[in-house]
């Protein structure tokens, strides 16, 4: 089952970057901060692969670098705030009363909202810019940011600060697979051989996080 969940997953994403070009990167990107499970370690590393293969920027290059890498990372950061707009008005219109309610639709319980809100209270609107380069986290800061009606230009900014190096990082992972796929003949061997771990690693890995986040949920919902 997990192999055909995640190659229709794979299919989506392929199929809207192949589509939509730099456009279909933001609004992947818009709809994984929106807090949709839609992973970004799926869609930018694709767009970079897609940067090897010369899709994009056309092989040119900027300082040394692939412009279409350039370019990917930034759109992908520019849907990173497209998106965390969604999350930041139901914090700041609804509060933390709305968030609480709507959280564990997105599989965010009472612990992740009260750690996230210590952090953004503890150090300020920096929060965010490090919270972006932060597995999960990521997704889910835009809450208490609204919620603490953070200067909208000021989120906004940290935002991309943050999103563009993560966004670059994964991209640039996704070009250097592809150029090693078919010249690096150790590479492709290896990975075909440990590929069912990879993929029972990352079951399992994704298994834990929503059993612990239900688990808590419903821990919370009792006392």
């Amino acid at each position: 089952m997990n192999e055909k969940i995640i190659a229709i997953l794979v299919q989506f994403v392929t199929h809207v970057i192949d589509v939509g070009g730099y456009a279909g990167i933001a609004a992947l990107m818009g709809i994984e901060s929106a807090c949709i499970p839609l992973p970004s370690e799926i869609i930018m590393p694709f767009a970079g692969y897609l940067v090897y293969l010369g899709n994009f920027g056309g092989g040119a290059t900027w300082f040394g670098m692939p412009v279409g890498l350039v370019w990917a990372a930034t759109a992908g950061a520019v849907g990173c705030n497209v998106g965390s707009l969604v999350a930041y008005w139901i914090g700041a219109k609804g509060g933390r009363p709305l968030v609480e309610r709507y959280g564990k639709w997105v599989l965010m319980n009472h612990h992740d909202l009260d750690r996230m809100t210590l952090f953004f209270n503890r150090y300020g609107a920096i929060t965010v810019l490090v919270a972006r380069l932060l597995p999960v986290v990521r997704t889910f800061i835009a809450f208490p940011a609204g919620i603490a009606k953070m200067p909208q230009l000021r989120f906004h900014i940290y935002t991309f600060l943050g999103s563009w190096p993560w966004c670059f990082g994964l991209a640039y992972v996704g070009m250097k697979l592809g150029e090693r796929w078919h010249t690096d003949p150790r590479f492709y061997e290896a990975f075909h051989r440990f590929h069912l771990v990879v993929e029972l690693a990352l079951v399992a890995g994704i298994a834990w996080f929503v059993w612990s986040h239900l688990n808590r949920g419903r821990q919370a919902n009792a006392v």
